[in-house]
Parts: C-alpha cells; structure tokens; sequence
C-alpha cells in the first residue's frame, strides 16, 4: 500500500466537499488553490506566501524597490535564511567579513558542530569599503579565505541606518572582490528616525547579494 500517494484518496473525498462547502478552505480559492497546495508545495514555500511577503515588504520601502515573489525563499525565520546562505556560500573554514559590533548571534550561525566559519571582524567607520579592505588583505596573507561580507542595516545593537553612499561603496568592493554581501534588514520595518534606511535591494540589481528579511519583528507577531 502507497501511503505516499495521498492523492489517491484525497481529492475524491474532499473536492466534492470544498465545492459545497468553500469556507471550510483555508486558502481561500477552493479547489484551484486545493489542488495546489494538497500535495508537495514549492520548496521555496507557498507562492501566495511569497506574493504577500513581496508586497509587504515593498510597503515597508514605500514603493521605493521591487520584490520578485519568484526570487524570495521562505525560511522559519531569518536566522534559519543566513544559516542556510553560510551552507550555500561558504566552505568550512571560510572566514566571514562582519562589521562590529554584531549581532551575538551570528556566532552560532557560524559555527556548528561538524562546520566552522570564522568571524573577521571590521570596525564601522565613514568608508567602510576601506576597513574591509584592510580586513580582508589582512585575513588572505594569513590564509583565510573570505566569501562573504555581512552587514545587518539598520544596525543590531546600534540601532543605526547605512548611509546610501556607504552601501553603494561596501556593494561596488564586494563586486571588485568577487565575494557575497548578505544584507540582514531584519529591522528594516523599525526605522522611525533619520537617517532614512535604504535597502540594498533599492540599489542592486544583478549583483551577488542576498537579503534577509522577516516580518515578526514589523508587525509585533509572535516568534516561533
């Protein structure tokens, strides 16, 4: 027996019903969504998650950048999202560049049992392009390997917003250097103050970048 194959019975039992009975749906378009999401959805998580994850954060921006649903990968959280970009990005081994002071968190991100990536710490300072630089050479004559430069804005602890030009200096080094810039915008929905955040995503298009985003945070929802 192919208990797999769910498919087998649940349509024949419930089709007939959800037509009857469409608010018994949770998702809202009766069968045509039912038939969508009844069996293995997109690994990347439901497309109407992902369209309504694109829309609020192109609210956040007010218009200001453009968010491809086909582009977005729903993870349990934005730890999970840069956990999985170490996995995706880096070697063991590979150092990661991170302004300070940091999250705490990230340490653990970083370092599993069977997995370690190094944190190459650079100090915030009005061009940050040249600290990573001095970072970087520092940490290739002595063996490291850097492939990724992760930067959260608006800052956690601080609590402060990269200026626009700064961004755009650390993306133009990142491109020089051919290395990743993961941009941890986790807070980017708590800014009530200048100077005005700007993400990333309002100036990159087809550069090596990754954004970490959640919503639990803008909208006081319960962490799980």
């Amino acid at each position: 027996m192919g208990l797999a194959e769910n498919q087998q019975v649940s349509f024949d039992l419930l089709e007939d019903y959800l037509e009857q009975h469409p608010e018994a749906s949770n998702w809202g378009n009766g069968i045509s969504s039912f038939r969508e999401n009844a069996l293995f959805q997109d690994y990347h998580g439901l497309k109407t998650f992902r369209k309504a994850m694109a829309s609020f954060m192109e609210q956040i921006r007010g218009g200001k950048a453009k968010f491809d649903p086909d582009r977005i990968v729903l993870t349990a959280g934005a730890t999970a999202a840069n956990e999985l970009l170490t996995f995706i990005l880096a070697d063991p081994g590979d150092a990661l560049l991170i302004p300070t002071p940091y999250y705490p968190g990230f340490e653990m991100e970083n370092r599993r049992e069977h997995r370690s990536n190094p944190m190459r710490q650079f100090k915030r300072i009005p061009s940050h392009s040249q600290s990573l630089r001095s970072r970087l050479r520092q940490g290739r004559s002595g063996g490291d390997e850097s492939q990724r430069v992760l930067l959260t804005n608006p800052s956690n602890p601080l609590g402060t917003a990269v200026a626009r030009a700064v961004l755009e200096d650390i993306l133009d080094f990142a491109a020089r250097k051919d290395i990743h810039l993961i941009s941890d915008e986790i807070y980017s929905g708590s800014v009530f103050a200048s100077p005005e955040f700007v993400s990333v995503a309002e100036i990159v298009e087809a550069r090596a970048t990754a954004t970490a985003r959640g919503f639990t945070l803008s909208t006081a929802s319960p962490r799980t």
